[in-house]
């Protein structure tokens, strides 16, 4: 008999993202099984033509979040799954888990609902493993093979999109985050484009909301020969892109696994928060770019701030522009 099994991943992009590591090994492990996933409305499009996934649950938490809560635990309850895993940390997806028929349902103990759970996993941020390693506790009594990387599968179409952007050698740039303490200051990114500008094309990339920040830089590093492409392609057209840049620049932010999906170089930047929480880098090219001296105030929170808490914000400021451009040396 077929296995079925619900991975259940309703978070922000990145943690989407890192799912897919997760997806490959439980395909590894039992390649004739079906795997249904649920995600959060606007992460969707990450699994467009997904080769692994039988059916993908959206689960809209911005637009009458409740109702649409017990609409997809109506339409999850109608399947009974071999086993359930649920890499989210949250009430809402413990109480699908719960309500869910499984077998076996699997989670994190920070879970409000992880008593109802057969296998509770710890989730400790801090204790030097990545995401995917604590995602893939999740089946390691059926799994023998770790799987680390996450994987994305951008579509020939996705490719055709951005062949146009290929035609010299380039650089990708996604300077913002939704966490203000996050993100490189502007003016670290603007004097980086000064000094590569005239070796590199230079693309600048994000979602929309990032397109007057990524404007502001094109503006005062010069101009010529950087484009603005925030808001112009969606996830997938992204991750094309970045797949054959020369290298990638990131802060802690979905970028950053968007390179690591689709094994580009990439160097991620981190200013208030650090590798060690677990969301690192894993492409095989890759660089992380920290401060280079001890801060007391350092890290100051696992998501970062809208702004410094201490007023000084030299975690970002502190940062090199040499330190920036020996990935590319």
């Amino acid at each position: 008999m077929v296995k079925r099994f619900l991975i259940i991943q309703p978070a922000f992009i990145g943690d989407a993202i890192l799912t897919s590591a997760l997806l490959e090994e439980l395909y590894t492990t039992c390649p004739e099984a079906e795997i249904d996933l649920l995600l959060r409305k606007g992460n969707e499009s990450l699994y467009d033509k997904h080769p692994f996934i039988n059916r993908l649950y959206v689960w809209d938490k911005s637009n009458n979040k409740i109702t649409h809560l017990l609409q997809i635990i109506s339409e999850v309850r109608k399947t009974k799954y071999d086993r359930i895993i649920n890499l989210h940390r949250f009430a809402s997806s413990g109480l699908i888990t719960m309500l869910a028929r499984s077998k076996v349902k699997a989670g994190f103990d920070k879970n409000p609902f992880s008593i109802s759970f057969n296998i509770v996993k710890k989730h400790i941020i801090g204790d030097g493993r990545h995401e995917t390693d604590r995602n893939a506790e999740m089946i390691e009594d059926i799994s023998k093979k770790r799987i680390r990387k996450p994987e994305l599968y951008p579509s020939a179409q996705n490719f055709r999109s951005v062949e146009k952007y290929k035609q010299n050698k380039y650089i990708c740039i996604a300077p913002t985050s939704v966490w203000k303490t996050k993100a490189l200051p502007e003016d670290k990114w603007v004097e980086l484009i000064k000094q590569i500008k005239d070796t590199y094309r230079i693309f600048l990339m994000g979602a929309p909301a990032d397109y007057q920040s990524c404007e502001r830089i094109l503006s005062l590093s010069g101009g010529e020969n950087v484009q603005n492409l925030a808001g112009k392609l969606n996830l997938l057209e992204s991750a094309a892109l970045l797949k054959d840049a020369k290298m990638n620049y990131v802060n802690d932010s979905a970028p950053l696994h968007l390179s690591s999906a689709v094994n580009a170089p990439v160097t991620a930047v981190f200013c208030s928060t650090v590798p060690d929480f677990g969301f690192g880098p894993l492409s095989d090219n890759r660089y992380v770019v920290e401060v280079n001296h001890k801060l007391s105030c350092r890290p100051c929170g696992l998501h970062g701030f809208v702004k410094c808490p201490e007023g000084h914000f030299k975690c970002g400021k502190n940062i090199t522009i040499d330190q920036l451009i020996m990935p590319l040396k």
